[in-house]
């Protein structure tokens, strides 16, 4: 059984390849944490040139649609972390840099351009990774991704200024949507910039492992019962981290059901400016509630505002630590089953949730998650993009 279907039904419901992609993250992280601690003196020389060289690095955190969220997601953490003091991070996608290369390419600011990708082949990745070179007189790259033969991988092992992060085989997922892929890419992002702490990583990633295992478990009955409702808009809602997971979270949602289903993003507080029009009847709210303890106070407000809201909207509450004031302002509790967690590691939790349920939700509108978009309005790789020389 692979997320409580048989696998011969979902070679059925054409959804045996992003089912068994969502439910082989766990035994993926533990293969990531072993690539990189074998690479771990290999980035540690890399990363320390830069730092050593020059006194100021751009560092660009890069990729298209659900590779720039994998920036999006982990920036806030690496701005709080300064064992490369002279690193000053930033995520800008892609699609961003290449129509406007001068916003974000400077030719005397030594830039570090982190690309994630699962297939390296998209002609936006390519291309910024070509802009990069023309412009920056001192320009280097990390390029993170899942596929050994796509372009940005070989054009990494030719260049001396490059480093090459391979992920394992199995995360260049073949079913349209990236989901392993996703979290292997970010995890690979926290431990290649905090490798003089990977042996204290060993131990909490260990955790996220065994609650990645028991989190689809102890959950799959009361995602199916949110799925089964007919909802039509669906809304996630998280504040710092849990902002750029919200985003990957919708994406999801939308890409599985074919743009059948109507969805959104926002932080807790941003929510109340106007993108709270979108909620009517058929609206699921889900509300990614941070671990901090001044942040969720905000989070927790605005999950109390839509719960007692004049919709039937329904609210789903992602928590660790769940207090009687959560439980009576949620229609739907997912416990984490974990304490203290920093929202960096709530996200690998959280988003097998989204992902879980954007399937189930795609079966249920008979629609095939392995290929969504069979007319080819979108694609796994994307096509119909011309690049633009640049002077």
């Amino acid at each position: 059984m692979i997320l409580d279907y048989s696998k011969e039904d979902l070679v059925k419901l054409g959804g045996i390849h992003t089912a068994a992609e969502i439910e082989q993250q766990p035994a993926v992280w533990e293969k990531v944490y072993r690539l990189i601690a074998e690479k771990k003196f290999e980035i540690e020389r890399f990363l320390q040139q830069l730092n050593k060289t020059y006194p100021f690095v751009r560092v660009i955190l890069t990729g298209a649609g659900t590779s720039a969220y994998v920036g999006e997601t982990i920036l806030p953490y690496l701005q709080c972390y300064r064992r490369y003091e002279h690193f000053y991070f930033e995520s800008t996608p892609t699609t961003d840099i290449v129509s406007s290369p001068y916003f974000y390419f400077q030719e005397e600011i030594p830039t570090l351009l982190v690309s994630f990708a699962r297939s390296g082949n998209s002609p936006e990745s390519v291309a910024a990774s070509q802009l990069g070179e023309q412009i920056v007189k001192h320009f280097y790259q990390i390029i993170i991704t899942c596929n050994k033969d796509g372009h940005l991988a070989k054009n990494a092992a030719q260049n001396e200024n490059s480093l090459l992060l391979l992920m394992p085989e199995e995360t260049n997922d073949k079913g349209f949507a990236m989901t392993s892929s996703f979290t292997a890419m970010l995890l690979t992002a926290i431990l290649a910039l905090q490798t003089e702490n990977l042996d204290n990583i060993r131990s909490w990633l260990s955790e996220i492992v065994n609650q990645g295992k028991k989190f689809l478990q102890d959950h799959l009955e009361k995602i199916n019962e949110i799925a089964d409702w007919d909802f039509g808009r669906i809304v996630y809602l998280g504040s710092g981290p849990l902002k750029g997971l919200a985003r990957e979270s919708a994406l999801k949602m939308l890409e599985l059901t074919g743009g059948k289903t109507v969805t959104a993003y926002e932080s807790s507080l941003g929510f109340r400016h106007g993108p709270k029009s979108i909620i009517d009847d058929k609206t699921v709210v889900v509300m990614y509630i941070s671990g901090d303890s001044y942040t969720r106070k905000y989070d927790i407000d605005m999950m109390k505002e839509i719960y007692t809201g004049r919709t039937n909207s329904k609210v789903v509450a992602l928590t660790q630590n769940p207090d009687d004031e959560i439980q009576r302002h949620c229609h739907y509790l997912i416990d984490s089953s974990t304490k203290d967690w920093p929202d960096i590691r709530l996200a690998f939790l959280y988003i097998i949730f989204a992902q879980t349920l954007a399937l189930k939700k795609s079966i249920k509108l008979g629609i095939a998650p392995d290929n969504p978009s069979p007319a080819g309005i979108v694609n796994r790789v994307v096509k119909g993009v011309t690049i633009y020389p640049y002077k």
